[in-house]
């Protein structure tokens, strides 16, 4: 199976932030959003970075909560791993899982396309196994 597969089932939206907002607004935004990580983007299609919910607690952990005020720019991974739609599922699970990773952002011609996390991929291979099960049981039904 391919991500766009995975992208097709669970939508194209990815919120983003610039990279300027402070880290309080970038809260503000996984709360809204109830997700764990935001890709930095100065223009809404360029991927200049990602933030997580570990970027936060580590810069917490370094700096204090004068962290909340500091631009998002500060806390985020400027080397960002992306993947395509045409992309295998199992080689970017094992890609999340070798590089530690939870997100990545899904390009298309240079321009974000959508992101995909762990969760999304296990989802996508659960229902996949369920559908198999499925037709095996009505294949032994028949």
């Amino acid at each position: 199976m391919r991500i766009t597969d995975v992208i097709r089932r669970k939508g194209a939206e990815v919120v983003t932030v610039r990279p300027d907002h402070t880290v309080t607004e970038l809260l503000t935004l996984l709360a809204e959003h109830k997700i764990g990580a935001v890709v930095v983007s100065a223009d809404g299609a360029a991927v200049d970075g990602i933030v997580s919910e570990r970027d936060i607690v580590r810069g917490l952990h370094r700096r204090g909560v004068d962290v909340l005020g500091l631009p998002v720019s500060d806390l985020m991974t400027a080397d960002v791993t992306t993947c395509g739609p045409e992309d295998n599922v199992e080689h970017l699970m094992r890609l999340m899982t070798d590089q530690r990773v939870r997100h990545i952002p899904v390009v298309v011609d240079g321009k974000l396309h959508g992101i995909v996390s762990i969760g999304d991929l296990v989802k996508h291979r659960i229902d996949e196994l369920q559908d198999e099960r499925d037709q095996l049981v009505g294949y032994i039904n028949q």
